[in-house]
This record gives C-alpha cells, structure tokens and sequence, in this order.
C-alpha cells in the first residue's frame, strides 16, 4: 500500500469537515491556532544559540499580531539537548503526540537530520534556522525543508574568493576530522580555486580534541601563504590562542568560516585581533532592517542580536510569507514552498531569497576581529547560492 502520512490524514479530515459545513478548507485553518514545534538547544553547550533563535522567532510573530497567513500562532518549545541519540523520539513527539503544523529546528547537524526525516515522511514543513550540513538542502532536499540560515559550504567559499583575489596561490585547511569541517573545507577549496588559487594541505584532528600541538609544528614547513581554519566554540577559543602562541600569526595569516571567531571573540582576547573571516552577517551592518532588528531585539531580551537571532527571525519571516500564500494552510505543502520561494527576505543581513534547493542565496561578508568585534569590512561574495548537488526537486 501507498504511504499515507499524518499530514494527508489530517488534511483530509478538516476537507471532509469544512465542505460538511459548507466551508472552504482555508477557512477551517484559519479558525484554529498554527502550532510550531520549536526543537531547539535550551539548555547544554548550545543553550544561548537555542534561546536566541527562539527569541528573535518570537519577535517576529510579535510584529506580525501573533498570526501568520490569518492564523493565531501557538508555540510548543522542546529541548532536543544537542543530542543525536534523542532526536528521532524528539521530532516524532512533536509530529505525533502535539500534533504540531510546523517544525522549526534545530542547531546540531547531527540532531537536525532527524527533524529531516520526520519533515520529509509526514510532509510537515521544517525551517532549519542554524544547522549547516549541506544533506538537508542537497541530496535529502525535500518540498517541505527550508533553511534560513546557512550551508557549511557558503561561508568558507567567500574566504576562499577573497584570498585568491588578493594573489594568493596556495592555501592549508585546518579543522576537526567530522562534517561541518569536511564541508567547510570543500567551499574554502572551491572559493580558492574560483580564483586560480590552491588548497595544498589539509590537516584535521578528531573532534572534540583540542591538542593542537602536533598541527601547529607542522603549519610552518608547508610553504602555503594562508592557513583557513573551521572549528567553533572551545576548540575555536583554544585553536586562536595557540595559533599566535605559536608564532604563527605574524608569519602566516590565520583565516576562516565566520565560526572561527563568532561569539567567542571575547575569550580570545587580543590573540584574535587581526582575523579575518566570511559570514553572512556581522557587526556594523549598516542597513535600516538591521538597526530596528537589534533595537527591537535588545528591548525583548536584553542581548545584542547575533547571527543565530538572524537566523530565527528570518526563520519567521519565511514563514509568514509562505502561510500568506496559502491563507494559513500549512497543508499545502506546494503552495506554502511556492510562496517562500517567491518571496524577497527582508533580512537583518541584507535582502535575500531562496534557491531551488530551499537554501538562502546570500551575500557573505568579509569580516575582521576588531575590539572585540566581527566588523564587516567588506563584501566577500554577493549572491551566493549553494551548489545544492543531488537535489531531484524541480528546478534544483
């Protein structure tokens, strides 16, 4: 038998319902509140990212009345942990037993992959605002996937087209032997060679370790210009502080995915002053929709906005405009992806939309740590659209 799945279950029943009544199915939904699951971190390492993507989400509902697409919005939070292990009962709650209409998640790659899956079986629209493996919006694309934030490819890209335009030639990657790294470091390769530039080396150690030691000995001796490097967090905060430790920093520049030095410059210290880095967003964007984003942000929580408060709030504004397209039916797979799709995000980053494989095109910004700020210096890509390889949707 055909799979059926609880989307079309549901979808059926509130028809049957609406023309019984006399009713159009969009006046069905409309009377009923849209219930999100927010499957994020809010509590572990990545807490604070958690909270600020769920924040920023809300005050984007907030400045729409409380309603997407006519329908009053209800928010269902789950702490997913940053736990793998967990994240399929955690998703299948949320589909299952609350019933949700829309997943919003999550922030771990590893954990965003079951929110996929379950998007993918009960055609629920899932809007991933954080998580970067590139399999959510390449090979596993899906009608109902969106992402509002980034692919790991995108970042390093721009860093690499920014070093073979100032002559670079040759290039070494650094970074954890596990995903994100892997990706990082095939954009960074790709950007080089759009350039005529090369990646030479590529060095990893297994993730989490922090024993930088054996790389750093081996950086000097490679004969490459540049190093690029992925890691975020404490190996991001310890990597800095042994690089220039090191000696390294004044004889081969350190550079990379904006990760590098998001959101820790301030452990970093002075060891970070100087690196440059591409993201999608940084400090001193000078754009009107970034100014009343951070003002209205700050007012909410009392924090500054940072990507991941980008990345929610944008997480809201997809949503919103694929909901009015279908006048609050977010059964409507198709239609709510056709209305995303056609719609222009008015970012805090900057305007962008989305490509066919349902990631942001997006301008990526060249970045340097400055007093403890990621200032943006420059443009490092205008419109970058990620590859999205094996993507079989329409028009990927």
């Amino acid at each position: 038998m055909r799979h059926v799945s609880r989307r079309t279950v549901l979808a059926g029943a509130a028809l049957t319902a609406g023309l019984a009544n006399g009713l159009a199915r969009p006046a069905i939904a409309q009377a009923a509140p849209l219930k999100v699951g927010m499957m994020l971190p809010f509590s572990g390492t990545y807490a604070a990212l958690g909270e600020n993507i769920a924040a920023a989400f809300e005050l984007m509902l907030a400045e729409s009345g409380g309603k997407f697409g006519g329908r009053p919005v209800t928010l269902v939070r789950l702490d997913d942990e940053s736990d793998p292990a967990k994240a399929p009962a955690n998703a299948n709650r949320l589909v299952e037993r609350d019933n949700v209409d829309v997943l919003l998640g999550t922030v771990h790659s590893g954990v965003v992959m079951a929110l996929v899956q379950a998007a993918r079986e009960h055609e629920v629209p899932l809007i991933i605002p954080n998580a970067g493996n590139v399999a959510a919006t390449r090979e596993l694309c899906s009608p109902p996937v969106f992402r509002s934030s980034f692919s790991n490819w995108q970042p390093a890209y721009g860093m690499g087209r920014v070093l073979a335009a100032r002559g670079v030639k040759k290039a070494a990657w650094v970074t954890w032997d596990y995903a994100a790294g892997k990706e990082s470091g095939d954009g960074f390769r790709d950007g080089l060679r759009a350039g005529g530039a090369e990646l030479t080396h590529t060095l990893t150690l297994p993730f989490p370790e922090t024993n930088f030691q054996p790389i750093l000995a081996q950086l000097g001796g490679l004969g490459v210009e540049v190093v690029g490097a992925f890691f975020a967090g404490g190996g991001a905060i310890q990597f800095v502080k042994d690089y220039a430790a090191s000696g390294l920093r004044d004889k081969i520049p350190l550079c990379g995915s904006g990760f590098l030095t998001e959101g820790v410059l301030k452990p970093q210290g002075a060891a970070a002053n100087g690196i440059q880095t591409a993201l999608h967003y940084g400090d001193g964007l000078d754009n009107p929709k970034n100014t009343a984003f951070r003002a209205a942000f700050k007012t909410k929580t009392s924090r500054d906005a940072d990507v991941y408060a980008v990345h929610g709030y944008d997480a809201g504004q997809m949503l919103a405009a694929g909901l009015t397209a279908t006048k609050g039916d977010a059964t409507a797979t198709q239609a709510l992806a056709a209305g995303i799709l056609a719609a222009t995000i008015d970012s805090p980053r900057g305007p962008f939309k989305l490509s066919a494989s349902h990631n942001p095109i997006q301008t990526m910004w060249l970045r340097e740590a400055r007093d403890g700020q990621n200032k943006v210096i420059g443009t490092a890509v205008e419109a970058l659209a990620d590859p999205g390889t094996g993507c079989k949707m329409a028009g990927a």
